[in-house]
């Protein structure tokens, strides 16, 4: 019997599994949203991408803050517990997000190391993923919400600094996006 040229030896096979080709569930991701990202900028435009990946932001924006919400059984954080939120959920997935400064106007974050790591460089549509879901985890356990991105990693800024405003006069003149309670 001739062996079939089309087949994989057994040997081959380790040989294939054994290959550092640099692909991984989280490198695949990142890369299919960066892609995702990056399609939709060049054919609908940055601001309308952004749009778009500002919906999924509220959407994982509504899915933690009830998941905090619940683990730390509070029907409401207040500032300081949203403030440690927003740090405690970028850890989580990998960002290196700490604050800078808080009181009752704001709260000042900064940024080392994005979630999506090198596959956010040039495409800031992505950092609205942050803003959607700090805006939205603020503006529902204190009122309000205005997000700026005052640097972003993705822009070519060394990190990222985001300043989440919890009152419409504190900054009502500062380019940002603005979140309201819903409930």
């Amino acid at each position: 019997m001739t062996p079939d040229p089309t087949q994989t030896t057994p040997s081959e096979a380790s040989s294939i599994e054994k290959l550092e080709t640099g692909l991984e569930r989280d490198v695949f991701l990142r890369t299919l949203l960066r892609h995702l990202a990056g399609t939709l900028e060049e054919v609908v435009g940055v601001k309308e991408a952004s749009g778009f990946v500002s919906v999924v932001g509220q959407r994982m924006g509504e899915e933690m803050n009830e998941g905090y919400k619940k683990a730390l059984a509070l029907p409401e954080l207040n500032r300081e517990q949203v403030a440690q939120v927003l740090v405690d959920l970028k850890r989580r997935i990998q960002g290196d997000f700490f604050i800078i400064e808080q009181d009752e106007e704001k709260i000042v974050l900064g940024n080392l190391a994005c979630p999506f790591a090198e596959k956010v460089l040039g495409r800031p549509s992505l950092c609205m993923m942050t803003s959607n879901v700090f805006g939205f985890i603020a503006s529902e356990n204190l009122g309000y919400a205005k997000v700026s991105l005052e640097q972003t990693i993705a822009r070519g800024d060394k990190g990222c600094r985001v300043v989440v405003y919890l009152k419409p006069t504190a900054a009502p003149s500062v380019e940002g996006r603005e979140y309201i309670r819903t409930h």
